[in-house]
């Protein structure tokens, strides 16, 4: 059996690896490469590939977008490609849709590919059931497209876009918050609230109903009285954890854990 076989990814490096890859079976006929989402959705249309290798971050037209474009019940057999994380990828796991992490080794490429060929021979096409976990995997990321890299602040008569990472932490007071970075501070008229959620939970914590912090500016934690904790930053800054705050006093732990 002749596997119709299309690899989408914006990078050429790693497109480049996956075609070179499969190459090296038989049962795969390479019929296009794409390095954009626009391309990728006409190639889909026009050659109704089997098996599609799809990278999720791309400029402009995300893999997501592919996917909601062609639609998820008529999508071939998918795999999706992407550098997100191992959090991210349990959304895979968790709906069992087949996934590669860059960068990936050759017996995870070859593992990944025996799936696929699997689902492949067991059915002819997305049934229902795969469509929905398909969907349900990608609702899981799209919240990650929205995080702020940049926040635009006012300086002087000035705005400057900062970017997120030079965040130190940030105070709430009512309706304004207080961004710490390293040399000066700035104000920004938005509740504690609406900036968190913009923010990546990856790398803030709130740790305080008034206090958020960057997980990567934190020298240590340590222990208080009454359940509290004490925060501190790498600019000498202290902070008081609330001691309702555990969840985000054990993400902050194992994200310094990871770094």
């Amino acid at each position: 059996m002749s596997i119709a076989t299309l690899v989408v990814d914006d990078e050429p490096i790693a497109r480049h690896a996956i075609v070179r890859l499969l190459r090296d079976d038989p049962q795969i006929e390479i019929v296009g490469e794409c390095g954009d989402g626009v391309s990728a959705v006409k190639a889909i249309r026009e050659h109704s590939p089997d098996l599609v290798f799809l990278d999720i971050q791309m400029p402009a037209i995300t893999g997501l977008d592919v996917v909601a474009t062609i639609g998820a019940e008529r999508m071939p057999a998918t795999v999706f490609v992407t550098a997100y994380e191992q959090y991210a990828v349990k959304a895979f796991e968790a709906n069992a849709v087949d996934y590669l992490v860059k960068p990936f080794s050759r017996e995870r490429f070859a593992a990944t590919l025996q799936r696929a060929k699997d689902r492949l021979s067991a059915r002819t096409g997305m049934v229902p059931e795969a469509s929905a976990r398909i969907l349900q995997a990608l609702d899981a990321l799209r919240p990650r497209e929205d995080y702020l890299e940049r926040i635009p602040l006012r300086v002087d008569e000035h705005v400057v876009l900062v970017p997120v990472d030079d965040i130190v932490w940030i105070k709430a007071d009512r309706n304004v918050v207080q961004i710490h970075v390293a040399d000066r501070i700035h104000e920004l008229r938005e509740t504690m609230t609406a900036l968190a959620a913009r923010l990546d939970p990856r790398h803030f914590a709130r740790v305080h109903r008034s206090a958020i912090v960057n997980v990567r500016r934190v020298k240590s934690i340590h222990p208080w009285f009454n359940g509290h904790h004490v925060v501190t930053l790498d600019t000498g800054q202290q902070l008081r954890m609330s001691r309702y705050q555990n969840e985000a006093f054990m993400r902050l732990v194992s994200m310094r854990g990871e770094r």
